[in-house]
């Protein structure tokens, strides 16, 4: 159950109070999104908490427990074509009790979106209709610019603005030189530095919330994303935990994603923190993530060079002069087998697919009358 509740009348208290329709984000944009979707009988609302098939949504009269009705759920073709956190939804509200049922899916504006942990092919959208993603990293011994790398790959495949914050600034001797580290593979990403035992830096945060405007938080367990959150709302709303002092990792403390409505104005989406994240359409992503490799690559004798041991690459010449840091190429291989890898698996699943329909439409021709 979510949030460790054991029964779905303990989740939800049934309608609170909530705000308008504008303040959760919605826009002419979306209005007409809505109206196409042909749905009589049914309302806007927005996605607050998401579990298997079980919702809690927020409308213009308030906040309910939803569930996806049986036909939504049988024209989904994957899992991401479900609702998620932050995805507005045509709901359909019962005038009997305080409850409602999810018709359609809004089409989305952009998502953060992962292949699914494991070996799995399937794509896991983490958060909907995100403004802008604030990838957090701590400053202590967990810091880690590969991570930081992956997290941008992910936001450029969601088509979100990414903003990274470099948290913890009081465990790091140095951090002006950590900056230095994440400005060389951030791109034109803004990078903050915030202090939350000393209330600083927050301001910078603060700047992307407004009226409307969805963050989404995303890092790795441990580095600060609860702290930061309950210092943007004021309170002391999200759970938080110590981290272990002899590698920094952290604990899960946020342990489903939600959308929360901030006071003072905005949005925001707390994830769980994730310990594996691989892109899921990382063509374009790879691309923009690394456009320092393929501005590079423009000069290499080869139009198809991979950059491995081909002649007169540039790309590899820029690491023998030290304008190319040797662990950002190393990087930028390795996402380039994932996704390779990826790609291969889903051929392979496609194929699989094809053959088990071809089979069945043969068994079913089989067993058709023959007409003389």
């Amino acid at each position: 159950m979510i949030a460790g509740q054991s029964s779905m009348a303990e989740w939800s208290s049934g309608v609170a109070a909530s705000p308008d329709l504008r303040q959760l984000g919605w826009d002419d944009e979306f209005e007409r999104a809505f109206e196409a979707l042909d749905a009589p009988g049914t309302v806007p609302a927005r996605v607050s908490v998401a579990h298997n098939h079980l919702y809690r949504i927020f409308t213009a009269e308030g906040e309910l427990l939803a569930e996806a009705t049986g036909r939504l759920r049988h024209r989904a073709t994957e899992s991401a074509a479900l609702p998620a956190v932050g995805d507005w939804v045509a709901a359909f509200v019962s005038a009997a009790e305080p409850k409602a049922s999810i018709r359609a899916l809004v089409p989305r504006r952009s998502s953060f979106a992962r292949k699914a942990a494991g070996d799995s092919t399937k794509r896991q959208v983490v958060a909907a209709n995100v403004d802008i993603v604030l990838l957090v990293s701590g400053l202590d011994a967990n810091f880690n610019v590969r991570r930081i790398e992956r997290y941008l790959m992910a936001a450029a495949d969601g088509g979100v603005t990414p903003v990274i914050v470099l948290n913890k600034a009081d465990l790091s001797d140095d951090p002006a030189a950590r900056v230095a580290e994440v400005r060389a593979v951030a791109g034109d990403a803004p990078i903050h530095v915030t202090d939350c035992i000393a209330n600083a830096g927050l301001e910078a945060v603060e700047q992307y919330l407004g009226a409307g405007r969805t963050l989404a938080f995303l890092g790795s367990s441990g580095v600060g994303k609860s702290t930061l959150i309950n210092r943007l709302l004021g309170s002391d709303r999200q759970r938080t935990q110590s981290v272990r002092m002899a590698d920094s990792r952290g604990r899960h403390t946020t342990v489903y994603r939600e959308l929360i409505v901030r006071p003072a104005g905005g949005l925001i989406i707390d994830t769980p923190g994730m310990r594996e994240l691989q892109s899921w359409d990382a063509d374009r992503a790879l691309e923009e993530t690394f456009a320092d490799i393929d501005a590079l690559a423009e000069d290499c004798r080869f139009r198809d060079c991979q950059h491995l041991a081909e002649p007169r690459c540039a790309v590899r010449a820029a690491v023998g002069e030290g304008r190319l840091a040797p662990s950002r190429l190393a990087h930028y291989h390795r996402l380039r087998v994932e996704r390779e890898a990826l790609e291969r698996r889903r051929d392979e699943l496609a194929r699989l697919a094809d053959k088990r329909n071809t089979k069945a439409l043969h068994r079913l021709m089989r067993r058709m009358p023959h007409r003389g």
